[in-house]
């Protein structure tokens, strides 16, 4: 390992032009890395990035002038660049990230890390993302680490030592803070319905964004509560310090949360330092169909931009905008399917805010990013519509059940139109 000086700081000597360059998504971006790359873009030429939720201001739709920016998801910042038509989305389902970087199908050649320092016998922390950032470690090109005196370590199985990086700097920062979140009114009643449905010792896996977290924040009186994630936030975190969350009934790795990247601030952050209780898995682990049909009563918790009367789910387009992703929903969804009294959800507001525009829709603005065969239980603030086993018909009432009810007789009338009852 290499240490570079972090003042001057200068990627266009280890960057190619032609390569793609990745890094870790929302708190575990390491910022120093990438505002150095931004910076010294046009001395490189031009590369292509793949990039996760941002929630820095790194990456800026300037850079498209010598970035090709590529991700999976428009979330966070990435809805800038959609917008502005310099983001290329890659529609795959996350559990399919790690064969793709493996095969290069999904070519890495920089990779850049944020590590906590090394402990006693030497072995750096992935600290606060493992996901899809672990396989690209054995197949990239060059490996270059931030080395974060204020990133926690936390533990997994993907600890690295001086001859698994090539490069390094170090610096001390706070870690990314995620952007603000308030749950809505109509959120808050979406949560209560999704809460009533689970029960103690459930295992949960829960999405990103407002409304997820507030499923979790409704739970402080369930007992033995386990987490098996792709992320985990600050509502965690809480049920967690409350004993809610105590992974005692998991049926694998119990007294454990199994996670892919911590997407909190600075009270998760804290609690995952040190703490065995707490791990990060790739996403071979996370998201593998295997590993999830083998958790008993595994509570997928997922969102959505709109469901259609026969259950088709639209997850990535708003408006024309690529806002979503595909994700690992389905995965998860897939996963607590086959789980032992598992229990799929995607949970969303029956309406959209201000517009008043209904989100339970005869026919999706978007892609279909959860065809209608996986069978989920759809949840809004008016109702459940647990649309498993049921024929083309009965979904249609549930739906239109679970509809606003100012939407209701259009979504009726507008399903008599397509023939759809």
């Amino acid at each position: 390992m290499l240490e570079l000086d972090p003042v001057d700081l200068h990627l266009d000597a280890l960057v190619r032009p032609g390569d793609r360059v990745m890094w870790g998504q929302a708190a575990a971006e390491p910022t120093a890395l990438t505002a150095a790359l931004m910076a010294g873009r046009a001395a490189i030429g031009s590369f292509g990035a793949f990039i996760g939720i941002s929630w820095s201001d790194a990456v800026q739709v300037a850079h498209a002038d010598c970035v090709s920016f590529l991700s999976y998801c428009g979330g966070g910042n990435n809805r800038a660049l959609a917008r502005a038509g310099v983001l290329d989305i890659l529609p795959c389902h996350y559990s399919q990230l790690g064969d793709m970087i493996r095969s290069d199908q999904l070519q890495i050649d920089v990779l850049m890390l944020q590590l906590a320092p090394p402990d006693a016998a030497g072995n750096f922390s992935m600290s606060l993302a493992c996901e899809y950032l672990a396989p690209a470690i054995k197949t990239a090109r060059v490996v270059i680490a931030e080395i974060n005196d204020q990133a926690p370590w936390t533990f997994g199985l993907h600890a690295l030592t001086e001859r698994d990086i090539d490069f390094a700097i170090y610096t001390s920062r706070p870690p990314l803070a995620p952007p603000v979140l308030k749950a809505r009114p109509a959120e808050v009643g979406v949560a209560r319905q999704v809460a009533s449905l689970i029960e103690d010792g459930a295992t949960l896996q829960y999405g990103i964004g407002a409304l997820p977290e507030a499923v979790v924040g409704q739970l402080s009186d369930r007992r033995e509560l386990g987490i098996h994630s792709g992320a985990i936030g600050d509502a965690a975190a809480a049920l967690i310090r409350s004993g809610a969350i105590t992974n005692t009934r998991k049926s694998i790795d119990a007294g454990i949360s199994i996670t892919g990247v911590l997407m909190g601030g600075d009270v998760l952050n804290k609690l995952a330092h040190r703490n065995p209780q707490v791990q990060l898995r790739s996403i071979d682990y996370t998201h593998s169909p295997a590993v999830l049909a083998s958790i008993d009563k595994l509570v997928a918790i997922n969102s959505a931009v709109e469901v259609d009367l026969t259950g088709q789910v639209n997850a990535e387009v708003a408006g024309g905008v690529y806002v979503g992703a595909v994700g690992g929903a389905m995965d998860f969804m897939r996963g607590a399917r086959l789980s032992r009294q598992g229990l799929p959800i995607i949970a969303l507001p029956s309406r959209t805010e201000g517009k008043n525009i209904s989100r339970i829709v005869a026919r999706l603005s978007g892609p279909v990013s959860t065809p209608r065969s996986d069978g989920l239980v759809v949840v809004t603030e008016h109702g459940v519509a647990d649309l498993r086993g049921l024929s083309l018909s009965k979904r249609i009432l549930r739906m239109i059940a679970i509809a606003h009810p100012d939407s209701r007789d259009l979504l009726a009338h507008e399903a008599r139109q397509m023939g759809l009852t």
